[in-house]
């Protein structure tokens, strides 16, 4: 089952990633002070994700 995974980093922030069924760990995180800050951001993603757009950055644009 994919899910989020919250642990302290070696500086004693706090991280998560995201990892696949199969334990491959598919995002991570930024260092976060707080644990709490760690958890909104998930809440964050949680609540918003479904709707996000993909933006495709590697798309060439042609100069005339």
């Amino acid at each position: 089952m994919h899910h989020f995974e919250v642990y302290k980093d070696k500086s004693g922030g706090f991280r998560f990633r995201f990892k696949a069924s199969n334990g491959e760990t598919m995002f991570s995180s930024e260092s976060y002070s707080a644990k709490a800050s760690a958890l909104n951001a998930i809440k964050s993603i949680k609540e918003r994700a479904a709707g996000a757009e993909v933006k495709d950055t590697t798309v060439e644009t042609r100069v005339a």
